[in-house]
């Protein structure tokens, strides 16, 4: 719950229209639906953030994002994407997972000076909270984002 006791929620891009939509975090297992196109916004994976849509889903989460920047033809970044997938499943309502294509999204990666990857940064309340760089674990991305934790 947010510090209001409010339920938590996000903004985040519908897979397959693209329009940003709010989600209360607390009803995930309801499945959401997309305002415009009325498709299920899963978020028990993975959401694909834009150079488009990036600033408004990190200031607007209000659970820890996790931010996977990645690019299709890094092994590497193909290694670790089951990876990310179980955290997005295991925490889901509790934790955003997001990915970013660097390729596609260049303007994002080089705002945040991304150099190598995969990266993995997480963000709380809009803000850059910790970073990595390089394949993780399971163990390493959980730490990750529990370690984030400025309080």
């Amino acid at each position: 719950m947010t510090p209001d006791d409010s339920p938590p929620r996000a903004v985040v891009p519908c897979p397959f229209c693209g329009r940003v939509n709010a989600v209360d975090l607390s009803r995930i297992d309801d499945r959401p639906r997309c305002g415009e196109c009325g498709r299920p916004i899963l978020l028990d994976r993975p959401v694909k953030l834009s150079d488009a849509d990036f600033d408004r889903v990190v200031s607007s989460s209000e659970v820890p994002l996790l931010v996977d920047f990645y690019a299709d033809w890094c092994g590497p970044c193909r290694v670790m994407a089951p990876t990310i997938d179980e955290l997005a499943a295991d925490r889901a309502g509790r934790v955003l997972v997001g990915k970013l294509d660097t390729d596609r999204n260049p303007a994002t990666a080089n705002r945040f000076g991304i150099r190598g990857i995969p990266t993995s940064i997480v963000f709380r309340e809009g803000r850059e909270a910790a970073r990595r760089t390089g394949a993780l674990g399971r163990k390493d991305l959980d730490a990750l984002v529990d370690d984030s934790r400025s309080d």
